[in-house]
């Protein structure tokens, strides 16, 4: 099998490198649902400089009638304006030339060809990127009586495709993503070029974890926690400019961006789905769309059972006496989720918007582990233990985000302000029951006991923003903005016995521990960027400051960290080459602050072979990021994005391992904490391609080499050996006959130094046995991953006369290849994890969409308007 996988990808790689890219596939077909705009502006008397009313405003569009055989004008879409003198025309579609007639009673009758700001690259398409942004057109406040201005046009004959590649990022749109139906977004993650996933969901980019966004903005969800369904498009920044937050240090940032409508009149869609085993899945949205308001709600429930083994072999070389321990795990977690969101738009004029949304998240989870473990002493008599370990764990998550917006723009183009609040909280409590039975072969006596873990948490995150952008000419623009965040956190947790004679819990005094804390973080920034002739440049500075305070509240134990005001500067340089050539390097420079898991110095001994603490005296790690990247733009909407990276970080946060003596026995452990390490770089070569090779196929590859090191300079740990890595991911989509769609997806990673830090944030304060203390994986600075690879692969097939409907069939890990095999070493152990979760689970989902894209369904009518025959025309999408 390990043949046949190799085969596949080297076939792949060869089938791109034969590949004429001038001629590859045909072009690209117009998707069934056509995108759509609108216009907006205001009509001013040119002496007063006033609105003028009930000026009418029509827009044509010349098109081929077939019963005449010959192209003529035809309104698309009119009104009169308002008393202000301003107009909207709503359902534009973003194709096609356009013509304004503007005329009123006592002022000279206007003609102006509009069109939409949309950037074209060298083959004459869309630039996917900036489309979203530029399908509201403000055509400024328009003077009657004075000379015409007339727009550039532009045609746009393309659907939105999986992948978009872009110098500063790339966007995956999850709604191509059929392998992810049904799933959550750490499904999509695993789809998505450039991201490898564990399989405890947590994500790298370029072998380290990064800032998760969701709609731009930091966020307290997880993204097991957000469904699949509920995302628009997934961003990956590698190199943000100084506009962002300067915190996620040595990866990037990962933005989610959630659906959301505003097309005109109402639409929306019912989904359900069913795996193969026998849990459910659903959610609806909808959207409601009138002059002044815009409506909009979805929600999704479903639930999850999963099911991983494990086993652990472990030679522990510290202590007396030298011990050889096998292990062997399995785990069943039943889940059931919810997430939803609502909003608002209220278009208060023309130019400004002001918006408000609330979305929320919840669920329970019930895990089932059982654990075999065989101690065998191996000096200075070697005898044996068996220990049975049972625990049954019940807890609770909730979310809640709130967040409000105004955004105004001006009649110049491009200028702009806006204005957030962001509001976040979330809350979770867990209670898990231990069960432990010791078997001895010198006794007949069984000993066993019972202990009860009880965990809570809570948190709250504010983030206060404002921004503005300021064209200063065509080609250059001024952009400043501000940031206040505030996150408080708290967390309780205890052990307790169990008395086998009562069942009376008896509290253990060493680990009961609750511990609060605030962080403020103040930011602004000032980017200014230029194009000359085919070379252009963006320079930026960001300041950050910050503060944490950490409470053990029992104790009255206080950690103050305080950080003074740092420079974070970025600069992009690009240059235009010739035959659709771009490159590009930059350098940033970033900060990933210790989070609450890592912070908290709460002693999680749920998993006796590994104990874990953080460390409240850590400080932030600072990342220096370069990167020269290289675009090519071929005919058909073929791409090649090479990348090369160098990331070098002071101070990293990274796992670390020390000796601890237990009190009671006074037999030593192993402790997993974390530490500021010296230094550590990593660096790499990342290559992604978008090939079309037909007209009915598809493909993206992803190809990374990388290395990295890691400088802690302590004589007692040994130093972590470094080698190359490299891994590589296809995604292939086949449009088939008779409206089939086939999606395969596939990847594979070479040996891997374990990421430096690890993922660090799983249970967020009072989470589910600590993270991933029950597989007794002990992730540190010293070790590797094994060589892995998986595949996934969905069919679809849309139905109905507008083909609204869909049915859709996923399998995630055809060949039950997607495993985790981990080898570490520390100067007090060796051993090797060994896991599997969730192999071929099949799901089968069904997607209807429904709506009306009707700009007079929520309009009063207008009998001015119909006197003069300029009722607004329905557009089809």
């Amino acid at each position: 099998m390990k043949k046949i996988i190799s085969l596949f990808f080297l076939l792949s790689l060869f089938i791109i490198s034969l590949a004429q890219f001038p001629n590859a596939g045909g072009a690209s077909r117009m998707g069934s649902t056509q995108m759509a705009g609108r216009f907006y502006g205001k009509i001013v008397d040119a002496t007063s400089n006033k609105g003028v009313e009930a000026v009418s405003i029509q827009l044509l569009q010349n098109k081929f009638d077939s019963v005449s055989r010959k192209r003529k004008e035809v309104i698309i879409a009119g009104m009169l304006t308002k008393q202000n003198g301003e107009f909207t025309l709503e359902n534009v579609p973003l194709f096609g030339q356009f013509k304004l007639k503007i005329s009123a009673i006592s002022y000279v009758t206007i003609e102006k060809t509009v069109a939409f700001d949309i950037k074209m690259n060298n083959t004459g398409s869309p630039d996917m990127s900036q489309l979203l942004n530029s399908i509201d057109k403000d055509l400024g406040n328009i003077k009657i009586e004075l000379e015409e201005k007339t727009l550039s046009t532009v045609t746009v004959n393309s659907s939105k495709p999986l992948l978009q590649l872009g110098i500063d990022r790339k966007i995956f749109s999850v709604d191509k993503s059929i392998v992810a139906t049904g799933g959550t977004a750490v499904d999509v993650m695993r789809n998505v070029p450039s991201l490898t996933v564990d399989l405890d969901g947590n994500v790298s980019l370029r072998n380290n974890a990064p800032q998760v966004f969701v709609d731009g903005r930091p966020t307290t969800m997880q993204l097991d926690q957000i469904p699949a369904d509920a995302i628009e498009s997934v961003e990956i920044i590698t190199n943000p400019s100084a506009k962002f937050d300067a915190s996620g240090g040595t990866s990037g940032i990962l933005n989610v961006v959630l659906k959301k409508n505003k097309k005109v009149g109402f639409n929306g869609s019912v989904r359900t789905n069913i795996d193969s085993r026998l849990k459910i899945g659903g959610g609806a949205d909808i959207n409601i769309r009138q002059q002044k308001i815009n409506l909009f709600a979805s929600g999704n429930y479903f639930q999850r059972k999963s099911i991983s083994t494990g086993n652990t072999d472990r030679l522990t070389t510290t202590g007396f006496p030298i011990t050889h321990l096998y292990q062997d795990d399995y785990s069943e977690m039943s889940s059931k989720m919810r997430f939803g969101r609502t909003g608002l738009d209220y278009f208060i004029d023309n130019r400004s918007t002001l918006s408000a949304n609330i979305s929320f998240a919840g669920g329970s989870f019930s895990p089932l582990t059982e654990t075999d473990l065989l101690t065998d002493s191996l000096f200075p008599i070697i005898k044996s233990n068996f220990t049975e370990r049972n625990s049954t764990t019940s807890g609770n998550f909730n979310h809640i985000g709130r967040q409000l917006n105004f955004k105004h723009n001006f009649p110049k183009p491009g200028r702009e302000v806006t204005a957030d609040i962001t509001f976040n909280s979330r809350s979770n409590s867990n209670t898990n029951n231990i069960e432990t039975i010791n078997y001895t072969h010198l006794s007949s006596f069984v000993p066993f006991f019972n202990q009860q873990q009880k965990g809570a948490g809570k948190g709250k995150n504010i983030i206060i923003q404002s921004d503005f952008i300021n064209p200063i000419t065509e080609k250059s623009k001024l952009e400043i903005g501000g940031r206040f965040a505030l996150n408080t956190s708290n967390s309780t947790n205890a052990f307790y016995m169990v008395s086998p004679i009562t069942g009376e819990l008896i509290l253990q005094p060493s680990t009961a521990i609750d511990y609060e804390s605030e962080e403020r973080i103040y930011a602004g920034y000032v980017t200014f960027s230029n194009q000359l002739k085919l070379f252009s440049y963006q320079l930026g500075l960001r300041s950050e400051s910050s503060t944490y305070r950490g409470n053990l509240i029992k104790t009255n134990e206080i950690f103050n960290n305080d950080f003074p005001v740092s420079f974070f500067p970025s600069i992009f340089l690009s240059k235009k080459l010739k035959a659709e050539q771009e490159l590009q390097i930059n350098y940033t420079r970033r900060i990933n602050r210790p989070n609450f898991f890592q912070l908290s110095p709460f002693t999680d001994s749920s998993d006796f072979l590994n104990i874990n603490k953080g460390n409240p005296g850590l400080n932030p790690e600072f990342t220096n990021s370069f990167e020269l990247s290289y675009q090519k733009l071929f005919k058909n909407n073929n791409n090649l994005l090479a990348s090369i990276y160098y990331k070098n970080t002071d101070q990293l946060i990274t796992r670390f391992q020390q000796k601890l003596t237990d009190p009671n026995n006074g037999k030593d452990k192993i402790l997993n904490t974390y530490i500021n390490a010296n230094s550590s770089y990593v660096t790499g070569l990342e290559m992604t391609l978008k090939n079309k090779l037909a007209t009915w196929w598809d493909l993206t590859s992803n190809f990374n080499l990388f290395t990295s090191k890691i400088d802690i300079s302590d004589l007692n740990q040994p130093e972590q050996k470094q080698f190359a890595s490299w891994f590589g991911k296809i995604n292939n989509t086949f449009k088939l006959p008779k409206n089939f769609t086939v999606q395969l997806s596939g990847e594979y990673q070479s040996k891997t130094i374990l990421p430096p830090g690890g993922s660090g944030n799983k249970g967020g304060g009072g989470g589910f046995m600590g993270g991933m203390g029950m597989y007794g994986q002990a992730t540190s600075s010293q070790g590797f991953v094994r060589a892995n690879y998986f595949m996934d692969a969905a069919i679809r097939l849309d139905f109905l006369k507008t083909k609204t409907a869909s049915i859709s069939l996923n399998v995630n890990d055809i060949f039950k290849t997607r495993k985790s095999a981990i080898h570490s070493e520390s100067p007090y152990f060796i051993q090797d994890v060994n896991r599997q979760r969730d192999p071929q689970i099949f799901r089968l989902n069904f997607n209807w969409r429904f709506g009306k894209f009707d700009a007079n369904l929520f309009k009063r009518k207008n009998l001015k308007l119909e006197r003069e025959n300029m009722n607004s025309m329905d557009i089809n999408m």
